[in-house]
């Protein structure tokens, strides 16, 4: 079975001034249907380049990326567009809700750009919310909504367009720490749904909430494995030593 995402030997190389930065070094790797991986890193270690180039915002300089079989690399913009609605769903840190837009409708926007009809949308909408805890909260504006009810939103407007992989980029770094648990613990509850499930962050006392880590440091994968393996070093962080109970 071939990976859902799949980097061969990807670069991506940046030119400031004289210098030459590569925030992407010769990567390699595979992550498969139904896994939650955490992509893990301090600034500086590649990991914001990564999600660019799974998230189909960024191409590699050199290399090959593959979604679902498919080379994104050699796609135009237009064609970059429409894969990353159709098979894409993004979890922000700030949560990127539309102020003047209810919960709903915000919720609804992915499918809009999908050309879904009104009536499926806001049905479609409404289950998505209802999954995540708020289906009591449809009509509320985004500042009527606690930090931790907007990110459940944007969970929500992840999953309306069903699709291939949810990537959350640093989902809990607007959080409190119990606040960020609740979402962690979302995440871990759509992974065992079947959904696949990329986290991007630089906390290590999250990575190791998902399945699998890859580690990146000067943009290179340093470790690849079993999240709770003792090569997964754990520090002290958003959930102290021992993780979730």
């Amino acid at each position: 079975m071939s990976a859902l995402i799949e980097f061969q030997d990807v670069c991506k190389t940046y030119y400031m001034g004289d210098s030459v930065v590569r925030a992407a070094d010769h990567i390699s790797m595979q992550i498969q249907q139904g896994e939650f991986v955490a992509i893990v890193g301090q600034s500086g270690s590649g990991k914001s380049t990564c999600m660019n180039i799974i998230g189909c915002l960024d191409v590699p300089t050199s290399g090959t990326y593959l979604l679902g079989g498919q080379d994104v690399g050699a796609m135009d913009r237009d064609q970059l567009a429409e894969v990353r609605n159709r098979m894409l769903g993004f979890i922000f840190q700030q949560y990127n809700l539309l102020p003047k837009l209810s919960i709903l409708e915000n919720v609804e926007v992915p499918l809009m750009y999908a050309g879904v009809s009104k009536k499926e949308r806001r049905e479609r909408a409404k289950l998505a919310l209802e999954l995540v805890g708020l289906a009591d909260k449809l009509e509320h504006k985004p500042n009527e909504l606690s930090g931790g009810q907007q990110q459940r939103a944007s969970i929500a407007r992840a999953l309306v367009g069903e699709p291939a992989v949810i990537l959350a980029d640093e989902p809990t770094g607007a959080l409190d720490s119990h606040t960020g648990r609740e979402v962690i613990r979302m995440l871990q509850k759509l992974h065992a749904a079947g959904n696949t499930v990329v986290l991007i962050t630089h906390d290590n006392s999250i990575a190791v909430q998902a399945e699998r880590i890859i580690r990146l440091e000067d943009g290179r994968v340093v470790y690849d494995g079993d999240a709770h393996a003792p090569e997964a070093v754990v520090t002290a962080g958003l959930f102290g030593k021992e993780g979730l109970a």
